[in-house]
């Protein structure tokens, strides 16, 4: 979980072991802020709850401490089984070294052997790339389908303020509108390729509500309309074939 929660930004997992205690802490990437308190909750009852159902057995933790008041304590400390402390300093899940230890009743090699190359691909591919503007172009990929994408969701999902995000994509030579267009083209590009959808999907897809904005947009990066790049693309692919 540690190792692979990195692909999933803005949070990181940090596990130490203390005595007879592991120590499971959320961190934010280049965060300033801590993060959502709810975010916070969830992930940490997520962990948990994860080892719960992967062992079978009820387990309790040792103690939670968290940054923010995190409202109801009794149902926190009733769920957790322990007790919960709050305006620690930090947000961490303390779990007992023997539950550590327990199997996961659902283990199974075979799916692990096949999907472990893969994710340590995509998780190599993310670490060569450190810079902010390959952070935030990664980000919107996944967020370009969202109703409304600007610079406050990506630096809120950096956990970080719009003007320091602004300043590390200014170190990077680049601007956020620079980005977003460059994603949208990449992307649209990639979409086009495939036959099975319609230039109107492909639009929604890059983030474009109206179809026009998209065709505009496209003829602006190729010089050419996405029906006339796409059919290009088809006759240079058979071409291809035909040689």
């Amino acid at each position: 979980m540690a190792r692979y929660k990195q692909m999933c930004p803005p949070e990181n997992l940090k596990i130490q072991e203390e005595d007879e205690h592991y120590s499971i802490e959320l961190e934010w990437q280049h965060a300033e802020l801590p993060g959502p308190p709810v975010l916070v909750g969830i992930t940490l009852a997520y962990l948990l709850e994860l080892g719960r159902r992967g062992t079978g057995h009820h387990l309790k933790a040792h103690s939670v401490e968290f940054i923010h008041s995190m409202g109801d304590v009794e149902a926190l400390e009733s769920y957790f089984g322990c007790r919960v402390r709050m305006g620690t300093g930090r947000n961490r899940l303390i779990l007992n070294h023997e539950d550590l230890d327990r199997p996961f009743t659902s283990y199974n090699e075979e799916p692990l052997e096949i999907l472990t190359p893969s994710l340590d691909r995509t998780l190599e591919e993310r670490q060569s790339q450190p810079t902010m503007s390959a952070k935030v172009q990664w980000i919107l990929t996944r967020c370009l389908t969202r109703e409304r994408i600007d610079i406050h969701n990506v630096a809120s999902e950096l956990g970080m303020s719009e003007r320091t995000l602004q300043r590390r994509l200014t170190e990077d030579g680049a601007s956020f509108k620079q980005l977003l267009a460059k994603t949208r083209r990449e992307m649209a590009v990639a979409y086009l390729a495939d036959p099975a959808l319609e230039i109107k999907e492909v639009a929604f897809l890059v983030g474009y509500e109206d179809p026009n904005s998209f065709y505009r947009a496209f003829r602006s990066w190729a010089g050419k309309t996405p029906a006339n790049w796409r059919a290009l693309q088809d006759d240079w692919c058979s071409a291809l074939v035909t040689e």
